[in-house]
């Protein structure tokens, strides 16, 4: 699997969201700069040949739909900048956070209590 470039995942993010979609229903639903149409475009047929997308056509028009889950992209790329940024630690991944004050101590209680239930389950 391939790593989108932020226009891609942005227009992911739009397909994901609206299971399926025109252009025109992926330009309408772009809330910062609109690229032209013929951009948004190329943007989606590249996401189709990089396999995250594919299509059905209606005569000369093509409605898009994702056929890759967010979730397996999710797990893809969480896991490659854990590798990349924290050394493969989770811990250090949560200690950064905590340290940037984006996770609350109350979060992480309720990590550790998530955490503490699937042992049980198990």
């Amino acid at each position: 699997m391939q790593k989108l470039t932020n226009k891609e995942e942005e227009i992911m993010q739009i397909l994901w969201k609206l299971k399926k979609a025109f252009v025109k229903e992926i330009m309408a639903a772009i809330t910062d700069e609109q690229p032209h149409y013929n951009t948004l475009s190329t943007i989606v047929r590249n996401l189709e040949e990089k396999g995250f997308v594919s299509h059905n056509a209606f005569g000369n028009t093509h409605q898009y739909y994702p056929i890759v889950s967010i979730e397996d992209y999710r797990k893809r790329f969480i896991n490659t900048a854990i590798d990349t940024y924290f050394n493969s630690s989770y811990k250090n991944m949560v200690s950064f956070f905590a340290k940037e004050e984006k996770i609350s101590a109350d979060e992480l209680r309720e990590i550790l209590a998530m955490i503490e239930s699937q042992k049980e389950e198990k």
